[in-house]
């Protein structure tokens, strides 16, 4: 199984119709929020599934503030971050995650990406392909794949 992770678009659809394109087919697209009412649009890019979840910028939204996957094997708590405050740390979403049993969680928010490795959760963080705010500030992405045993793998990319 192939997974896009994306979050942070903000509106600006343009490196995301590229991303699209690069990794296309994908099995499911997850987007970590702050679509700012673009998920529609986004939605009907993609060529599979979207999942979605409501960020901070998301006002008057229905999204939901988070949702479970079930991925393969893999218990995945998606949400955008914000109210686990991770733009100070990852260990309240991590704490949070594993007292609920998920096996990994999926968050944006700091526009910077990330993979966590831990013992009982890997948190990711695919970054932003709008307003990327690392090192060099390349639009980010996250491929997640599952191999022939169900191993998950996780690659952060970039445009």
């Amino acid at each position: 199984m192939k997974v896009l992770v994306v979050s942070d678009t903000h509106r600006k659809h343009e490196n995301l119709i590229k991303v699209l394109k690069r990794v296309e087919p994908v099995d499911l697209m997850i987007h970590l929020g702050d679509a700012e009412g673009g998920e529609d649009v986004i939605a009907g890019m993609a060529d599979c599934p979207v999942e979605i979840v409501a960020g901070n910028n998301d006002f008057f939204s229905a999204l939901p503030r988070e949702k479970e996957l079930q991925i393969g094997r893999y218990r995945v708590l998606i949400t955008h971050g914000h109210y686990y405050y991770v733009n100070v740390g990852i260990e309240d979403i991590k704490t949070e995650a594993e007292a609920r049993r998920y096996d990994i969680v999926m968050f944006g928010h700091t526009h910077r990406p990330l993979i966590d490795r831990g013992d009982n959760i890997t948190a990711v963080n695919p970054g932003s392909i709008s307003y990327p705010r690392q090192d060099g500030k390349r639009p980010s992405y996250i491929v997640m794949e599952t191999d022939g045993s169900g191993e998950a793998h996780f690659e952060i990319r970039y445009l």
